[in-house]
């Protein structure tokens, strides 16, 4: 069953980019490795990491179809950094690769123990709703 991973974190202004460059390069070999190891197993369906929310718009139809874009939100607490869809057997091992990722060295080298939101993804709607 394939599932989401997402990885929140805090927010901008106060994140990775201000982190000493040795902790960040830990952080991101850290991560490289969990995508290596994870492609590796052939779990791995998709990663990526996602821009700062300054960048992000919420767009929407206007009447007449076309996009009418709103946003930035900087102030939000928490933003989405990051996704990894893997395709694995049980929840309980999607739960171990979050509890992974959770722990990603920070400044230091001590663990974040970031939030990671993992979600089963549908192949389809239930049955029920058909």
């Amino acid at each position: 069953m394939k599932y989401i991973l997402m990885m929140n974190t805090m927010r901008v202004g106060r994140g990775v980019p201000q982190w000493p460059q040795k902790d960040l390069q830990a952080h991101i070999a850290f991560m490289i490795n969990i995508d290596k190891e994870l492609r590796q197993a052939g779990e791995l369906v998709s990663a990526e990491g996602l821009s700062f929310p300054n960048q992000a718009k919420l767009v929407r139809a206007g009447k007449d179809g076309t996009p009418i874009t709103d946003g930035v939100f900087p102030e939000s607490k928490e933003f989405l950094a990051g996704y990894w869809i893997v395709d694995v057997d049980s929840p309980e091992r999607a739960y171990a690769i979050a509890a992974r990722v959770s722990a990603a060295p920070g400044p230091g080298g001590t663990p974040l123990n970031m939030p990671i939101e993992v979600r089963p993804i549908m192949s389809g709607p239930p049955p029920e709703m058909l």
